[in-house]
């Protein structure tokens, strides 16, 4: 059953500034705008509408009314930056938050409640926090976006709608509670329908008919016979875990403990849908408002509590605490399938040797950073720089096999450096070989293996490659471009050998 919270901020640009400025609270003041060659009130306090003074009024015309009434410029844009920011910061209610044009929001709260012991505790504990915060909120719960927001806006009694009692809720409110344009409500207001039971049982296509589609459209959505879609401030993890506290969280023991718990619940998630996490992050939400996270990766999918507990342990010394934490998120963006096989290999017994490489890769990516860490599989060239590739993860499969017919070095270059050679004939191997500055004599040598251009990417001239020992025991990879013939070539190294 879904069940959704609509909160109502009654002055939100005025609490703001009240918030910045205490010293307003008991003053009448309003937030004015130039419109059409006037000064009009964009926002009231609740002083200045006990007096008589609300929004769209004519500034000139309100200091007539109340001479002590201070104006401030008004700030377009304030709105829509106070309820993101306000959005974010209800995310530690539920990951679902959008924002209800001009002066509220909408929370999807289905399965969240029971986390504070049940919807009284969960709204006492929104609705309190932001007062404290200096914002005048009015919020409700039912089962539709429309009920909440006609009970939040216009209702007397409780703020919440018991389930599938949206009709009874709805009955004894005003025709505006059905969120309606003007020109609407001042139709039902001239024929007398001053609240919704009067109407709403009238036949579906008379209501269509004299007001429009858009009133059946509301009634639906608030009764729940159509859905109503809302847009999230970022898109939900479908795989996420939360824990709110009774107590804010200081201390770093407690924050493992409660990592811990959120893991040990992800986990038996994942063994129940057969997948494995691939990217976590653990969220803190601390009680001035600030969110604290960090962030593992894993090279294959894992649903090991002891191993991911060790990854994130790391990084626990990051977290700033501050004043207290009273809720923690962990999410895991990416997830993959695991198979019975990988399963089974957690016990690290015969064959468990893939998740003991596995787990150790992440531990170093865990300290050293994920960039330190590479694997290369065979690609389908010829030429050299182009025969190998980085893998993706450790797990992808190689579609090509390593070639072994020839020696190849086991360190390669990115780019062939040039070097200086000696060569006693023409396509004989070098005697001797400058490199860094530093002249090495050869005592053993194979080769050449020619290796041509592949035409279809690139055009130029063909290698001659070496495989070349010095009086060291050094073994080097280099190669002769084109041929003597040509006119002088050049000489390069390409590798090194074990």
């Amino acid at each position: 059953m879904r069940r959704y919270v609509v909160i109502w901020f009654r002055h939100l640009k005025t609490d703001w500034m009240v918030r910045r400025q205490p010293e307003l609270k008991e003053l009448a003041f309003v937030m004015a705008a130039p419109e059409r060659g006037r000064m009009v009130i964009k926002a009231a306090n609740a002083v200045a509408q006990a007096k008589g003074i609300d929004v769209d009024m004519v500034v000139a015309d309100c200091r007539a009314i109340l001479p002590s009434l201070q104006v401030f410029d008004d700030k377009s844009e304030l709105t829509e930056q106070l309820l993101n920011a306000l959005a974010e910061w209800c995310l530690r209610y539920t990951p679902v938050v959008a924002i209800d044009p001009y002066d509220g929001l909408i929370l999807d709260v289905s399965g969240c409640p029971h986390l504070w012991g049940g919807e009284k505790p969960y709204l006492k504990d929104i609705i309190s926090k932001l007062r404290g915060f200096g914002y005048d909120v009015r919020l409700a719960i039912a089962d539709t976006i429309g009920t909440a927001w006609a009970v939040c806006h216009y209702g007397v009694i409780a703020p919440i709608v018991a389930p599938c009692c949206q009709l009874t809720a709805l009955l004894p409110l005003p025709p505006a509670a059905l969120r309606l344009d003007a020109s609407i409500l001042e139709r039902l207001k001239k024929l007398g329908l001053y609240q919704i039971e009067q109407f709403i049982k009238m036949p579906r296509k008379a209501l269509g008919r004299r007001f429009g589609a858009i009133i059946l459209t509301r009634l639906d959505q608030a009764l729940g016979q159509e859905r109503e879609v809302i847009k999230p401030i970022q898109p939900t993890e479908p795989y996420q875990e939360r824990l709110p506290c009774l107590e804010p969280i200081r201390t770093g023991p407690g924050i493992e403990i409660a990592l811990k718990q959120l893991l040990e619940k992800l986990s038996a998630r994942l063994l129940h849908e057969e997948k494995g996490l691939r990217k976590c992050v653990f969220k803190c939400y601390r009680v001035d408002g600030i969110i604290q996270q960090i962030e593992i990766g894993t090279s294959r999918p894992s649903r090991n509590v002891a191993h991911l507990f060790k990854l994130f342990e790391m990084k626990i010394v990051t977290i700033a605490p501050g004043l207290g934490i009273e809720v923690f998120t962990i999410d895991a963006p990416i997830v993959e399938d695991v198979s019975a096989m990988q399963d089974a290999l957690w016990n690290f017994t015969e064959g468990g040797n893939g998740t003991a490489i596995g787990e150790l890769l992440d531990r170093v990516a865990g300290k050293l950073g994920v960039d330190t860490i590479h694997r290369y599989v065979p690609d389908e060239h010829y030429w050299p720089e182009r025969s190998f590739k980085i893998a993706n993860s450790l797990c992808e499969k190689i579609q090509t096999n390593w070639r072994t017919d020839l020696p190849r070095p086991i360190h390669v270059l990115p780019k062939p450096e040039t070097i200086e050679v000696t060569v006693a004939m023409p396509d004989y191997p070098p005697m001797l070989f400058r490199y860094n500055g530093e002249l090495h004599n050869v005592s053993k040598a194979d080769g050449p293996e020619r290796i041509e251009q592949e035409w279809w990417l690139q055009k130029g001239l063909y290698r001659d490659y070496y495989n070349i020992e010095d009086e060291k025991g050094a073994r080097y990879w280099i190669f002769r471009l084109g041929s003597y013939e040509q006119g002088n070539p050049q000489w390069f190294i390409h590798g090194f050998f074990a």
